[in-house]
């Protein structure tokens, strides 16, 4: 598995487990307050910063435990990477737009923060999703 692939796995798992953080304090957080008194912002700053530091150390640990591959790249890779981020960033265009129409709506902050939190994980959760299955299967030849 070469490095690539081992960082689309570390973004993969990453995102889901942040955002899976992030909606579960949420949760617990309702118990007690509405959904729009809960300490979302806070939340939300937490689980990214978090996500950011584990992503980053993860990639360190992989580079350190697997020296011979790390910071390659071939073509390949470099194709890959190009078509994660190509299926990832759809989901960042879609939640600016939502983003847009629920500001325009004048709804809630909450609301508006959420729509692109979501877009964010989406776009890396399916952008390594498209990266690893890229890896496994080959590029689509459209």
């Amino acid at each position: 598995m070469s490095s690539e692939e081992k960082s689309a796995w570390v973004m993969l798992v990453v995102s889901l487990a942040g955002y899976a953080t992030y909606l579960v304090i949420l949760a617990v957080q309702t118990a007690s307050v509405s959904l729009m008194d809960t300490a979302w912002v806070t939340t939300m700053l937490w689980t990214i910063g978090g996500g950011i530091v584990a992503g980053i150390l993860l990639n360190i640990l992989f580079g350190i435990f697997s020296p011979k591959d790390a910071g390659r790249k071939d073509q390949r890779d470099r194709d890959i990477t190009h078509f994660g981020d190509a299926v990832g960033q759809s989901f960042v265009v879609l939640g600016g737009v939502t983003a847009l129409i629920l500001a325009m709506l004048e709804a809630p902050y909450f609301w508006i923060a959420n729509a692109i939190y979501l877009a964010f994980v989406l776009s890396a959760f399916l952008g390594s999703i498209a990266r690893v299955i890229a890896y496994r299967r080959g590029l689509p030849t459209w």
